[in-house]
């Protein structure tokens, strides 16, 4: 079967791609998920805040130590502010370890650091860029319009910065994810990775404090994905990428029928090993063969909303539907 595809210009053997993670800041894992089939991988995001928090505890312990004796002008050497010079070497080192496509992830906060940061990054030879946009609410008085156009502003002085293909990889959290795709695809992302899953805080009620638990993704998770898969599937000139709740071979099925390029893939291989790479790509296979299908472009977008007579399926008339059949769920859970 041919499993191959096109995502960011880059022609990878099959739709399986590792997603961003601890997975893969170790040099020998990098090369298992290889070894396993992944056509792509993702590496660990470089976050500007990361960089801030270690600069401000350096100052910290430099002032504390700073005024010691009056005459003290300063008790530690001078040292510069850390940067992402440490993130790039390994970047590097992990480019240079993988014979398949390795694309970086940058997550920043000023436009001036976004655009400084993709410079470098490029400058380490990866084969693309992803960008992770997101906005977390804790202000009143901040519009979600201001918010939308300061993320296009950015995607847009990227794009004339670098040479690089561009991901922009987006939550859900938006009044209209689409308006914010059709805008971003109209300026140049080449790609949309859907959607960021966020970590959460969570209340420990024994010993009343907050924690952050594991945020593994199920099965379940991947129904809003597979929707905007739908959705976009020959809408936009960028290509699609799913992520989240994508466990099984079945599950990239799913998302290719829907109108999805690529999938990006964490949980599984957190619960699984690497090797569930090759499971899922041995299990797409076979379902291929068994429907005579070639390639993925065959079925690739047969269920998208364009390709559908059923006017239901991608709207909200579809939860019409469903409350018109509110029984059926009797029937599966009876109440005793």
């Amino acid at each position: 079967m041919n499993l191959s595809t096109n995502y960011l210009g880059l022609e990878l053997k099959n739709p399986i791609i590792v997603g961003a993670s601890n997975l893969v800041l170790d040099i020998n894992t990098l090369k298992k998920l290889e070894d396993a089939n992944a056509s792509a991988i993702v590496y660990k995001s470089l976050f500007e805040e990361q960089i801030q928090l270690e600069n401000l505890e350096r100052f910290q312990i430099a002032e504390d130590y700073g005024t010691r004796h009056a005459e003290m002008a300063s008790y530690l050497p001078h040292m510069n502010d850390s940067g992402p010079e440490e993130f790039l070497y390994k970047l590097r080192k992990a480019k240079e370890s993988v014979g398949i496509p390795l694309i970086a992830s940058l997550n920043a906060v000023y436009e001036e650091s976004w655009v400084e940061y993709a410079q470098k990054i490029e400058q380490t030879g990866v084969d693309a860029l992803e960008l992770n946009f997101y906005s977390t609410p804790y202000e009143f008085d901040v519009m979600g319009k201001a918010i939308i156009q300061e993320q296009i502003d950015i995607l847009e002085a990227i794009k004339k910065a670098v040479k690089l293909p561009i991901a922009v990889k987006l939550s859900p959290y938006y009044s209209n994810a689409l308006y914010v795709i059709n805008e971003m695809d109209k300026i140049g992302a080449n790609g949309f990775v859907l959607f960021n899953r966020l970590f959460q805080p969570d209340i420990d009620i024994e010993n009343e404090k907050h924690h952050f638990p594991y945020n593994l993704s199920s099965q379940e998770d991947n129904r809003l994905v597979l929707r905007f898969a739908g959705l976009l599937y020959n809408h936009i000139k960028a290509n699609i990428c799913s992520t989240t709740g994508i466990l099984d071979g079945a599950d990239v099925i799913k998302m290719v029928l829907a109108g999805a390029d690529v999938v990006q893939i964490v949980s599984a291989i957190y619960q699984k090993g690497p090797k569930v790479i090759t499971k899922m790509l041995e299990e797409v296979e076979a379902w291929m063969e068994k429907k005579s299908y070639n390639s993925l472009a065959d079925f690739r977008g047969k269920l998208s909303k364009d390709s559908l007579n059923d006017m239901f399926t991608y709207k909200r008339a579809q939860y019409v539907d469903i409350l018109m059949k509110s029984d059926e769920i009797f029937k599966k859970y009876p109440i005793a």
